[in-house]
């Protein structure tokens, strides 16, 4: 692990030991000294699910009251009036075949990838460069849609996505460092209340075990539940 900076470990010294209630816990996030660029703000979830039964992968995704404060690149695969609406809702890029190639040639300058289902057979075969970078469109994670301009609109409004990894854990980006502490306190509650509202029913035990948020450069501040 490399050196932490002086800015960090000023910080470290003020990291609460004790879990707060959300609203302090953003408050005390917000006072960790301010860097030059605005921090991105993350939600970090760790839960009682088994990642290896289907029944307890925790997917999907839920557009944020405030957005995440990014402004999302999107690329779809869609013909017809479906690309239209598309290219109308803002999409970055429309296309068949052409976009197919772009992608399989090593290009993956975007964030979100939408398909319409009859697109699907040809962006199958794209599952090798998609996949390992978490791009490949879902039925699951709304991505594969007959409404592709609808989820075009709610990515470029701030929708987010998340799947629980190996350990369990599901992480999200909920807002920025500069949004105001409300916002970003209904923004991580939209999300804690989301992931709650999914317990898989064959869990039997505890099924959130910690919550935590964090911004780019600074400590954790774990919040209770």
């Amino acid at each position: 692990m490399g050196k932490k900076s002086k800015r960090y470990r000023a910080a470290l010294e003020k990291q609460p030991k004790e879990m707060l209630p959300l609203g302090k816990a953003v408050e005390v996030l917000k006072t960790y000294d301010a860097t030059k660029f605005d921090q991105t703000v993350e939600v970090h979830m760790r839960l009682g699910v088994d990642p290896n039964q289907a029944d307890q992968i925790i997917r999907g995704s839920l557009v944020l009251p405030h957005g995440i404060g990014k402004t999302q690149r999107v690329v779809v695969f869609a013909k017809g009036d479906a690309a239209k609406a598309a290219e109308e809702a803002g999409a970055d890029e429309v296309g068949q075949e052409d976009l197919a190639k772009k992608i399989k040639d090593g290009w993956t300058d975007f964030d979100v990838c939408i398909a319409a289902p009859d697109m699907m057979g040809l962006v199958g075969p794209l599952g090798r460069v998609l996949g390992p970078r978490g791009l490949m469109p879902s039925p699951r994670a709304g991505t594969v849609t007959p409404d592709v301009g609808k989820v075009v609109s709610e990515y470029k409004a701030g929708k987010v996505e998340f799947r629980n990894d190996k350990g369990g854990n599901v992480h999200a980006m909920v807002g920025k460092m500069s949004f105001e502490a409300n916002k970003l306190e209904e923004n991580i509650a939209s999300f804690v209340d989301f992931i709650s509202a999914m317990k898989p029913q064959s869990i039997k035990g505890t099924y959130i075990k910690g919550v935590a948020i964090c911004a780019t450069m600074t400590p954790s501040v774990r919040v209770a539940t």
